[in-house]
């Protein structure tokens, strides 16, 4: 079976299992740049000398973490192919990601924050910013969001996450007073819950990130602040502020504790605050 062919069938089990559109697109990506090098041969004639050879010349230049997800896709394309029989083993068993150095996420502090919220001019920059902060969303979850999805008297609505999972999100009193301005003041009858201003549609994400980076322009945060940033910023306040672990993990969505504890780094007062009373 050639490459490409393999391709369409693996593709098409994905869909089928639930990947998400976003991440089939970046596995298309990896899997032409699998059929660039080789060209379009046969599944079976492929060795693993001939994925690290690939890896080598290709990936030579790239960070550790995009080496890493060339190499994840390489290992479950190739097991899938193995299982599904369409090669007899499977040459990238014994591939390896690359070692990667822990990363913190970085975090505006609560001063910044209000200073970035200051920073708005508009309804709908008070809107989207407040929403995102008290939220904690992932921009993505944002832009899929419809006005019919809020739930007033909560003050939370149901976000499509990672992984096709839905869960519930609350957001401030402060959010829910510029929400309710914001879509008061609209004309349109778009299904959307934000929506672009000449000839209404639903904002793309590229419209979502520059409306947050065009406000922090506007402030004095001397911080690169990026709409993850304030996903970042919501964890580590709830964090500071005495939330335990495993409720800011049910409120971001994270199937995993550990990824919890990478994104909610207690700030260095708190630590100290911490090393006081217990020590």
């Amino acid at each position: 079976m050639l490459l490409t062919e393999a391709w369409q069938i693996y593709a098409a089990d994905k869909q089928i299992e639930g990947f998400s559109p976003h991440t089939l697109k970046g596995y298309k990506i990896q899997h032409n740049l699998l059929v660039r090098y080789f060209g379009d041969i046969d599944i079976e004639t492929v060795t693993l000398p001939d994925l690290k050879r690939y890896l080598v010349d290709t990936g030579s230049h790239l960070k550790p973490s995009s080496l890493g997800m060339r190499i994840r896709f390489i290992r479950a394309f190739f097991r899938w192919a193995s299982e599904e029989g369409y090669c007899p083993g499977n040459p990238a068993r014994k591939l390896r990601e690359p070692k990667l150095g822990q990363r913190v996420p970085k975090a505006l502090s609560e001063e910044d924050t209000v200073m970035l919220q200051e920073a708005c001019r508009t309804v709908f920059e008070h809107a989207l910013v407040e929403f995102m902060y008290s939220t904690g969303c992932r921009i993505g979850e944002v832009y899929r969001l419809n006005r019919n999805a809020i739930n007033w008297e909560n003050r939370s609505c149901i976000v499509l996450g990672k992984g096709d999972k839905e869960r519930e999100v609350f957001f401030s009193i402060k959010a829910a007073i510029w929400l309710k301005k914001y879509l008061a003041g609209r004309k349109d009858t778009d299904i959307a819950l934000f929506v672009t201003e000449r000839k209404p549609h639903r904002m793309s994400i590229a419209q979502l990130r520059y409306v947050v980076k065009r406000v922090a322009k506007r402030s004095e945060v001397a911080d690169n602040v990026y709409p993850h940033k304030l996903r970042h910023s919501y964890a580590t306040h709830l964090l500071n502020n005495g939330a335990p672990m495993e409720g800011i993990q049910t409120l971001l969505g994270h199937t995993k504790l550990e990824t919890t504890m990478l994104y909610a780094q207690l700030s260095g007062p708190r630590r100290k605050e911490i090393y006081t009373r217990y020590f």
